[in-house]
């Protein structure tokens, strides 16, 4: 029995040792995986935290660009009301010269938006006075555009 018991014993001594031995290069393998993966981990974290950092500067330009534009914005409806303004300067002395010539030049423009706006900045005893001589499709237009004028203006 003990030949048996000592056959038995090596038999198990040599697949204990063959599985310990199988086993250790797995664990190794696993382990290597494990500092790979942790590896890959911290370079996604030092990504995310760059990326974080350029989304905030490209929020902080986006700002300052939205800033510009309005301050553009306030520029360019300055420049148009004072533009408008001496224009409707000149078209009131117009008036007073020759009525129906600077009927005739408002009638003629493209915009009749432009249009309106020259006649809303104007007096409105020589804007009447011009809306009388203005091509009644082109007046018809300024009017409408008058009109929502009026209405903006109301509701400020």
């Amino acid at each position: 029995m003990s030949f048996t018991t000592a056959i038995v014993s090596l038999t198990i001594i040599f697949f204990y040792v063959s599985y310990a031995q199988n086993q250790s290069p797995a664990k190794s393998e696993i382990q290597k995986e494990i500092k790979r993966l942790e590896k890959l981990r911290e370079e996604v974290k030092a990504l995310i935290q760059k990326n974080q950092k350029i989304l905030a500067q490209i929020r902080e330009e986006r700002e300052r660009l939205e800033k510009e534009r309005k301050r553009l914005e306030e520029l360019e409806k300055k420049i148009k009301s004072e533009r408008y303004k001496k224009l409707a300067k000149v078209f009131e002395k117009a008036v007073d010269e020759d009525p129906e010539l600077a009927a005739e030049r408002i009638s003629k423009m493209e915009d009749p938006t432009e249009a309106a706006y020259i006649i809303y900045n104007m007096k409105e005893s020589k804007a009447g006075i011009l809306l009388d001589y203005v091509d009644p499709k082109m007046a018809d237009k300024i009017v409408r555009v008058l009109t929502k004028l009026r209405k903006k203006e109301q509701e400020k």
